[in-house]
């Protein structure tokens, strides 16, 4: 029995296509709908598993093709998170035998691929974890450098195996010890869902998450890209949270937040409380915004924000965060920016033993603030700058 499963997303095909294989089907899957179709008449599917909302070619333009020149009837399964009544009216009309809506699990997808066309009888060993097939997808950008000892290897292939629609993205920034090899042994028969981006010189971390933005967002079945630290410090089920706030909402940027509160488990060193204050206080000026905690390792971008925040190098090396808030705020102007961001508290942030950021460290990320509030003094915003050029000509 075959299947042929057509989704502008590779990370919604890959575990729909390791579970049916498991189940004793055979499987085709394709990103591209054109070569999709081309693919229906080599490959002559039992049932063909389709998207809706696809560049170019949508899933209906699909349904009507096959429909048009098929000579026997075969299956179609609608798996979309098009939730919208006259689109699925118009695929029942169309011809379709089934609609699925995303998020939606892996078992609940084969239950109803049973039902349409059978199963086949073979004795494999079938994955037992039930995983969501997700309406979006998602790259992770996580800066390394010397994480040869402190890598949590196990922890980030537990997860991209339990939740479907991640790309771990990992940036050696120069590493002087084994980091890039431990990063491609993780990577090792997990190509389709980890990146190893390799930086031959050390360029710092906000440098290494630039870089790591940019190339990210090059991929076109993401819908959004954020970072997170190599420690874990804040937890990958936390980050999932943000996650689910900016695909809900109408949030360009999610930032974590490590504010204690009740139900919390956030901890730190009572020095580095004091000075942490003391620095979000001087951020909070240098913003115009009530932030509690800008420099969480921890944000999720939309795909159209990440030019704007990560085209050109920043300015410092550690405070990067406050120049992605100064550079979106300058964009939009500070009130549009301000709606667009969401800070969201953590339920779990851990300082990680073995943190490069000393005591000391605090006196130079003053002087780096000082140097932000310098260098994006003068510049107005381009909200701005468009408003004052529409009232020129309406005075001429």
């Amino acid at each position: 029995m075959k299947v042929l499963a057509i989704d502008d997303q590779q990370l919604v095909l890959l575990p729909l296509q390791k579970r049916l294989i498991e189940l004793g089907y055979q499987v085709k899957i394709e990103t591209d709908a054109i070569k999709g179709l081309e693919l229906f008449d080599t490959f002559q599917p039992d049932l063909v598993i389709v998207d809706i909302n696809m560049p170019v070619f949508s899933g209906l333009d699909i349904v009507k093709h096959i429909r048009a020149i098929e000579t026997k009837h075969v299956p179609i399964m609608v798996l979309s998170g098009n939730t919208q009544d006259t689109t699925i009216t118009e695929g029942f009309e169309l011809g379709i035998d089934d609609y699925m809506k995303k998020p939606l699990s892996l078992n609940e997808i084969c239950t109803r691929v049973k039902k349409l066309i059978g199963a086949p009888l073979v004795d494999t060993a079938i994955t037992s974890n039930n995983v969501l097939i997700q309406d979006r997808c998602v790259g992770v950008v996580i800066p390394c450098y010397n994480e040869e000892e402190r890598l949590l290897s196990t922890e980030f292939l537990s997860f991209i195996d339990k939740h479907s629609g991640y790309h771990l993205c990992f940036v050696n920034d120069g590493s002087k010890d084994r980091t890039l090899d431990v990063l491609y042994d993780l990577q090792k028969g997990r190509e389709d869902y980890i990146t190893v981006y390799n930086c031959k010189k050390n360029g710092g971390k906000a440098e290494a998450v630039r870089l790591g933005m940019l190339h990210m967002s090059k991929r076109m079945d993401l819908d959004y890209i954020g970072f997170l630290d190599a420690d874990l410090s804040t937890d990958l089920t936390d980050f999932d949270e943000l996650v689910k706030t900016i695909e809900s909402s109408d949030f360009k940027i999610v930032s974590g937040s490590r504010i204690n509160r009740m139900g919390a488990n956030i901890t730190k060193e009572s020095a580095r409380k004091v000075i942490s204050l003391t620095i979000n206080f001087i951020i909070r000026k240098i913003l115009s915004m009530d932030f509690k905690d800008t420099q969480c390792g921890a944000k999720i971008f939309s795909k159209d924000i990440i030019p704007v925040a990560f085209n050109k190098p920043f300015v410092t090396q550690w405070i990067f965060d406050v120049e992605i808030f100064k550079r979106v705020s300058l964009q939009y102007g500070l009130s549009k920016a301000k709606s667009m961001l969401c800070e969201q508290p953590l339920k779990r942030w851990i300082h990680a033993d073995g943190s490069k950021l000393s005591m000391k460290d605090s006196i130079k990320i003053v002087m780096q603030l000082a140097q932000i509030a310098w260098v994006y003094r003068t510049k107005k915003s381009t909200h701005e700058i468009e408003t004052q050029t529409q009232l020129n000509i309406v005075k001429i």
